[in-house]
């Protein structure tokens, strides 16, 4: 029976060139790899060199033992990654989200429900996450808008606004609502991690510069002592944090999102818990 080391053996003699050469870079002995070589042929039952004096070379028919070598070597790699995704998905539940603050209420709640699991999750690209919902990546994905797919529950669960905490000496601290192509050009602060409310900032205030603070006590003290404008949401929001400070609702609707939680409909116990948040977030 083919041994899966062996075949390994195999395809760095063919990435390599030469025995001396593979052996060293799978720290073994060159003796080792020949004996190797020796008893792969035995189990194909063919000749699968050319065996020159001092030198092994491959002949046709091992260069494409070397093909069917790759395959089952790759093969094998991806069933260990998904004999272990499996076992993980068992007791854990991943959240790939485009924003953090859905999170805050979506984790407590799946903690509640599934005491036994653990809750886990990362920021993700907004095209991202149906897919990696879809094929098993993870259990539940949180996007700005809906989406459709026959082999999916998309709903609503909550809403963020956005808000731009300005000085009150500010050109436009005097408005009632802003854009941010308004705010297109003035210098911002901006928090890191903030998934794709970046993006957004980015694309909307091309002319603008924005310190982006890694730290939270950093950027706390940066909007204390400065006078640069910076972000808040509804789901974020903290008197403390806007004290002194003029906060002015952004009214493009890119800035004001209701969030959808999707997940596979054969996963129908999350649905409990994204109307239970909705009911108090929409």
């Amino acid at each position: 029976m083919l041994n899966l080391y062996e075949l390994e053996q195999l395809a760095a003699f063919a990435r390599y060139g030469t025995l001396s050469k593979a052996a060293e870079e799978l720290h073994i002995s060159q003796p080792t790899l020949t004996r190797t070589m020796h008893h792969l042929e035995e189990e194909f039952g063919v000749s699968l060199f050319v065996h020159g004096k001092n030198r092994l070379s491959l002949n046709e028919t091992g260069m494409k033992a070397v093909e069917y070598a790759s395959t089952l070597l790759s093969d094998a790699e991806d069933a260990v990654v998904q004999v272990r995704r499996f076992d993980q998905s068992l007791h854990t539940i991943l959240v790939e989200s485009c924003a953090p603050a859905p999170l805050w209420s979506l984790f407590p709640a799946l903690s509640e429900q599934f005491p036994d699991k653990t809750i886990s999750s990362r920021l993700a690209e907004i095209s991202a996450i149906p897919g990696r919902v879809k094929e098993k990546s993870c259990e539940i994905g949180i996007l700005p808008c809906p989406v459709e797919d026959d082999t999916m529950e998309c709903v609503p669960f909550i809403r963020e606004e956005l808000s731009v905490c300005l000085s009150p000496d500010h050109t436009l601290a005097c408005c009632s609502s802003v854009t941010l192509g308004m705010l297109n050009g003035y210098n911002c602060l901006l928090k890191s991690d903030i998934g794709f409310w970046s993006e957004l900032c980015h694309k909307k205030m091309p002319a603008s510069r924005f310190l982006v603070q890694t730290d939270e006590f950093e950027f706390r003290e940066l909007a204390r002592t400065s006078t640069l404008p910076y972000f808040v949401t509804n789901l974020a929001y903290d008197d403390d944090f806007v004290k002194g400070r003029i906060v002015i609702p952004v009214s493009d609707a890119e800035a004001n999102v209701t969030f959808h939680m999707i997940f596979r409909k054969e996963n129908p116990e999350y649905l409990k818990i994204s109307q239970r948040i909705g009911r108090n977030n929409i």
